[in-house]
């Protein structure tokens, strides 16, 4: 098996077998091709498919002789329903001023997701196919170079999970155009101390992460601090594969042990992230906030020329050099606000989020740490193993193809075996 074969695209839908295809049931009817355009301009407004968007409303035949049969989906029609007794009242008007005779049938639940799916769809109804019109690197297959740079750093990902004698989740933020990484961190639900002396406990501090280093070769980043004979098989410290865990483990804490719900490690990751950004370019911060403090004001000041000229405007006579005034002191105050911008554009070097980076995980992510990673617009997103209890990106749910979000990521899977978490050398 080659890299590229071991990098393995999770799809924004779960794929559907290409002749069985999940359908639902409508009614339908023929009609009169002359009343088409009246019919289907009415169904519209009373029994829109929303649900359906991508099935056509009417299908078109050619029989023998090359007659044209056309036939309009009325409605939807639900399990056990096969009378028309459940239809608006305005439909059955329609069915009676047309003389229609509904039937029932099937069309595609899901929009086809390739050209060869919607082949098969339009057995059943004729569906409209939108190919993606947009293109994300690697879907369609890497390169030899970039594959190995894709297994390089989940290595280290894998490398970091296993480095403290106790199997968690890890994390690796990359910014792929330089091959760098940018930020390494691993789950941080649970600390505890082993020693029995309470005297060498220290409670690790929740605002430190794993140093930040701009080689090249993540290997210098990384190192095992025990040996691999004490990895143990169990997975209960993955905070994404076990969310609530840390809630059980409350009731028989000590004094040397903590917990913390949030700091699984994507999200540890992202905030080591942006305290590298504020040690990186840490003039940003205070020229942000003195820009928004000028533009504040002069918001201020202009949106109080705008009342002022509002009123001035029913004002005649004398009051119109006022409003003139008024619309002169709006004008500089503009300027001054485009001048702002364009300052604060100049000084603005500092990455915005994780605008462009890929991050890899041991483990699926869960939800949580799914949707933190679509706030910080990570590019995207490798792991190596599924999730199968809360899973956000192919396991349990499929956030990658949420339409209502404003930002997706590309999701792939890395296929290496379970024994890759047992081994000193990946």
């Amino acid at each position: 098996m080659t890299n590229n074969n071991l990098i393995l695209h999770i799809p924004d839908e779960p794929p559907h077998d290409l002749h069985h295809q999940p359908t639902v049931s409508v009614f339908a009817s023929s009609i009169d091709p002359k009343h088409a355009n009246q019919i289907v301009r009415r169904l519209n407004q009373i029994a829109p498919l929303e649900d359906l968007r991508h099935v056509k409303r009417i299908q078109k035949k050619v029989l023998e002789g090359g007659q044209i049969q056309l036939s309009v989906i009325l409605c939807l029609a639900y399990e056990g329903d096969n009378q028309l007794d459940h239809v608006p009242p305005l439909l059955q008007e329609l069915i009676s001023s047309y003389q229609l005779s509904p039937f029932i049938t099937k069309v595609c639940k899901y929009a086809a997701t390739s050209k060869e799916e919607w082949q098969e769809q339009c057995k059943f109804w004729p569906t409209s196919y939108h190919p993606r019109t947009y293109n994300i690197d690697g879907i369609t297959g890497f390169s030899e170079e970039d594959s190995q740079s894709v297994l390089k750093f989940m290595q280290s990902a894998v490398e970091l999970a296993t480095s403290d004698g106790l199997v968690v989740n890890a994390a690796v933020i990359v910014d792929p155009s330089a091959k760098q990484i940018i930020s390494t961190a691993r789950d941080e639900v649970f600390s505890w101390n082993t020693c029995k002396d309470e005297s060498c406990y220290r409670k690790s501090d929740l605002s430190s992460s794993h140093p930040i280093s701009n080689s090249l070769d993540p290997q210098k980043l990384l190192h095992l601090r025990s040996s691999c004979n004490h990895l143990k098989q169990s997975y209960a410290r993955v905070g994404c594969l076990y969310p609530w865990q840390w809630a059980e483990q409350q009731s028989h804490s000590e004094s040397s042990y903590y917990c913390h719900p949030l700091r699984h490690a994507a999200i540890v990751s992202i905030e080591s992230s942006a305290a590298r950004d504020r040690h990186l370019f840490p003039n940003d911060e205070s020229s942000k906030e003195k820009n928004l403090e000028s533009d504040h004001e002069s918001l201020s000041t202009s949106s109080s020329s705008k009342r002022q000229k509002t009123v001035c405007a029913t004002v005649e006579g004398d009051d119109k050099l006022n409003a003139q005034s008024q619309t002169s002191n709006q004008i500089e105050d503009n300027d001054k606000l485009n001048t702002h911008s364009q300052t604060s554009n100049l000084l603005s070097a500092r990455p915005y989020l994780c605008t462009g980076y890929d991050i890899y995980l041991v483990w699926e992510p869960c939800t949580m740490c799914a949707m933190a990673l679509v706030h910080q617009r990570i590019r995207r997103i490798f792991y190596a193993f599924p999730n199968p209890k809360t899973g956000a990106l192919g396991s349990v749910y499929r956030l990658q193809g949420e339409k209502s979000l404003n930002h997706h990521y590309a999701v792939f899977r890395v296929l290496l075996p379970e024994e890759a978490l047992h081994k000193c050398d990946t």
